[in-house]
C-alpha cells in the first residue's frame, strides 16, 4: 500500500491533541515514535518517520498571529515561485488548541555551529536574496511579526521604565543618558515607515540557527516562516547582522566583512544606507534591552553587548 505524505493524519493528531489537554503530550510523543526538533520556541517539532517517509510535524503555540497559518501559506507562496532549500509544505490541520503543519525535513547543521562558515553565509546572503524579491501575494498587508515599530516600543518605551524601576544600579544612569542622545540622534525619524512600494518578503526571524547548512552537498536550507510577512530591506538587513546568533560569528566575519555584503543584501541606494546604520542601532539597543533583564545570569554576554551598542552609536 502506498502511502500519500501529504494526506492528514487523523489518528495520530487525534491522539496527540486529547493527550495535550491532559498534559501527557510526551507520552504520546514517546508512544507515537516522534523524535523532538531542537529550535521550536513555544511550539513543538518532531521528526516523524510516517508510514509514507520522514516529515518533520511542527504543532504551534496559540495566539492572535495565527502561527500555523502563516508558516502553511509562506511555504505555499514560496513553492510557488520555486525557491530552494524551503521545506516543501506537505499537510496543515488547523485546530483551535494544537493546530498543526507537515513539511518535509531538511537535512545540515545550524549556521552557528559550523567551525567554518563561509561557504554557508554566502548561500544564507543569496538565498535570502531569493525570498526578498519573491512577490508579496498574500504577505501584501501583513507584516513580520517583529517590525521596526515593536523594536522602536521596547526601547523607547519599555526598557526606560524599567531603567527608572532600578535607580540605584551603577548602570541605570549611564543606560539611560545613552538612550536619550540616541531618540536625540535623528534615526527614530530615519526609521518612519516605508511606502508600501518599498515593501519586501521577509523570514521575520534572523535568527542563524534556522540556517542549516548540509556539508556533503555543499547546500542550504531554511525553516522557519510562523513570523513571515512584509519588511523592508534596510530593516531586515540590519536584524540579521544584530542577532545574536550572526555575532557569534564576529571572529570568522568581522564588521569589515559584513560591510562589503551590504550590496548582496539590498542595501545599495543612500537612503537605504541611512536606513540600514539606523535600524542597526536600534537593533542593537533592543538586543541590549533584551540582555539587560538577564544582566546578573548573563553578565558577560550583557556587558559585551554593551560595548558593541556604545560603539555603534559612536558612529558617525
Amino acid at each position: 500500500m502506498t502511502h500519500d505524505l501529504t494526506t492528514v493524519p487523523t489518528e495520530l493528531l487525534h491522539d496527540l491533541r486529547t493527550r495535550h489537554r491532559s498534559g501527557q503530550l510526551d507520552q504520546a510523543v514517546h508512544d507515537w515514535r516522534l523524535r523532538p526538533l531542537t529550535g521550536g520556541r513555544n511550539n513543538h517539532v518532531y521528526a516523524w518517520d510516517s508510514p509514507g517517509g520522514q516529515v518533520c510535524l511542527k504543532l504551534y503555540k496559540i495566539d492572535k498571529r495565527d502561527r500555523a497559518g502563516c508558516e502553511w501559506q509562506a511555504l505555499n507562496h514560496l513553492a510557488a515561485h520555486d525557491v530552494p532549500g524551503i521545506p516543501a509544505p506537505l499537510w496543515y490541520d488547523p485546530d483551535l488548541e494544537l493546530p498543526a503543519v507537515a513539511m518535509s525535513l531538511l537535512p545540515g547543521t545550524p549556521v552557528p555551529q559550523l567551525s567554518d562558515a563561509r561557504s554557508a553565509i554566502s548561500a544564507v546572503i543569496a538565498l535570502q536574496r531569493k525570498i526578498r524579491n519573491v512577490p508579496l501575494g498574500p504577505f501584501a498587508q501583513f507584516s513580520r511579526a517583529d517590525t521596526v515599530t515593536t523594536y522602536l516600543r521596547r526601547v523607547i518605551t519599555t526598557w526606560p521604565e524599567q531603567l527608572h524601576q532600578h535607580p540605584d544600579e551603577s548602570l541605570t544612569d549611564e543606560l539611560l543618558a545613552l538612550l536619550n542622545r540616541w531618540r536625540d540622534s535623528g534615526d527614530t525619524t530615519l526609521l518612519g515607515e516605508v511606502p508600501a512600494s518599498q515593501r519586501v518578503l521577509s523570514r521575520g526571524d534572523s535568527n542563524l540557527l534556522n540556517w542549516h547548512w548540509h556539508e556533503p552537498n555543499q547546500s542550504l536550507g531554511v525553516v522557519d516562516f510562523e513570523f513571515a510577512g512584509y519588511s523592508d530591506t534596510a530593516f531586515d538587513a540590519a536584524d540579521l547582522l544584530e542577532h545574536p546568533g550572526t555575532r557569534e560569528l564576529a571572529h570568522q566575519f568581522p564588521d569589515e566583512q559584513w560591510e562589503q555584503f551590504l550590496p548582496e543584501l539590498g542595501v545599495i541606494e543612500e537612503h537605504t544606507c541611512e536606513r540600514f546604520r539606523a535600524a542597526r542601532r536600534l537593533c542593537a539597543l533592543r538586543w541590549l534591552a533584551v540582555l539587560w533583564k538577564r544582566r546578573t545570569t548573563r553578565s558577560g554576554d550583557f556587558h559585551h553587548q554593551l560595548d558593541r551598542v556604545r560603539a555603534l552609536c559612536a558612529e558617525p
